[in-house]
């Protein structure tokens, strides 16, 4: 993001409980008192999206889960229009993990586009990254081209 002016969300920093599926349910869900909808305002906020995770048992990071699976919540939401404002913005994942990422990880990206496909979000790619521990991934000369590549590509958003 260097040069870039963004918003950077840890997810790890944020309260974000697990979803008490109320989907079905005829009041809808029920308010949850914790940080989910202060990070989803600042989501609808930008028009471009990078959802960063490390890999984790082959999927994404718990709070990653956490966030996606209350965004069912936000489709119920009268206070949004979920999918109409997902669908406006660009979606791209980063993902770093060990044992072999740029294969083992590429579930991991299906999965983001199943999410991205079902809310309408435009999903413009992903950079997968190989290192076990943190720093790790700065070794990895295609993982820091692609990143490169994507930076410019953003400069050029602005």
């Amino acid at each position: 993001m260097e040069g870039v002016p963004h918003t950077s969300i840890r997810l790890r920093d944020k309260d974000i409980q697990s979803i008490h599926d109320q989907r079905h349910d005829p009041e809808g869900f029920s308010s949850v008192a914790d940080d989910y909808d202060e990070v989803i305002k600042a989501v609808l906020d930008h028009d471009v999206l990078i959802f960063a995770t490390p890999i984790y048992w082959y999927g994404m990071s718990g709070h990653m889960k956490n966030f996606v699976d209350r965004w069912s919540q936000s489709l119920r939401d009268k206070r949004y229009n979920f999918k109409q404002s997902l669908g406006l913005k660009q979606a791209y994942v980063m993902a770093t993990g060990g044992d072999e990422p740029r294969v083992k990880g590429l579930p991991l990206i299906q999965q983001f586009q199943y999410i991205f496909g079902f809310v309408g979000m435009p999903f413009e790619g992903y950079i997968i990254g190989e290192g076990n521990k943190p720093g790790d991934v700065l070794e990895d000369k295609r993982a820091i081209a692609d990143a490169k590549i994507l930076n410019g590509l953003l400069k050029g958003k602005q």
